[in-house]
């Protein structure tokens, strides 16, 4: 379907304030409130699934857009997706393009938790709070206990939809070890874990 409008008038603003080309935006819907994205600088293509949340909308296609507009940042030849030079336009896009800082903190929170750190390090109101109550939450978790769910096998790769898999786990394979994969000689193996809550130890009255 054709993108809405206001979004294609978006891009072009925010692509005409940077100085750089638009790409071209593919739309989409979806069910459920929240909305989706993805960005394909290879072949010029910035992608939304859009749901049901205008600001979550309007939040998702400007969060691609900063990707389109942040230069690719490497660190020991791992691309960094969503580090401070991403958060730095994001935000910055988000205040000018009409998503509020609680609005831009509480989505971007809720799908990367690393924007909180970024957001406090940028002076966004209310991510040092944040950034606090979500450190605390993670010291107040039980301790797990870890066991094999999967002993280790061969990892052969197959695709899931967008996805690229492991035929055994069904694990997602990304990124630098989806490259590592498709160029190993031998297939490469892995073992699959999960974890359950230690139980709590009574302390005697």
């Amino acid at each position: 379907m054709s993108a809405p409008a206001w979004a294609e008038s978006l891009v072009e603003v925010v692509c005409a304030d940077a100085g750089r080309p638009p790409p071209r935006l593919a739309w989409r819907t979806r069910r459920g409130a929240g909305s989706t994205g993805v960005t394909r600088r290879d072949v010029g293509i910035v992608a939304v699934r859009a749901g049901s949340d205008p600001t979550d909308q309007r939040l998702t296609l400007l969060h691609e857009l900063a990707h389109w507009l942040t230069p690719a940042v490497r660190r020991r030849r791992r691309a960094v997706h969503h580090g401070l030079a991403f958060y730095t336009i994001a935000f910055a896009l988000y205040r000018r393009h009409g998503v509020a800082d609680p609005d831009a903190l509480r989505l971007e929170s809720a799908r990367y938790r690393s924007a909180l750190r970024h957001a406090a390090h940028l002076g966004i109101a209310g991510a040092s709070e944040a950034l606090g109550r979500h450190r605390e939450t993670l010291r107040a978790r039980p301790r797990r206990r870890w066991r094999v769910l999967v002993p280790e096998h061969a990892v052969r790769l197959e695709r899931d939809g967008r996805w690229t898999v492991c035929a055994t786990c069904r694990q997602r394979v990304v990124g630098a070890q989806l490259a590592r994969a498709r160029r190993a000689r031998r297939p490469l193996r892995h073992v699959l874990w999960t974890s359950t809550p230690e139980p709590a130890v009574e302390v005697p009255a």
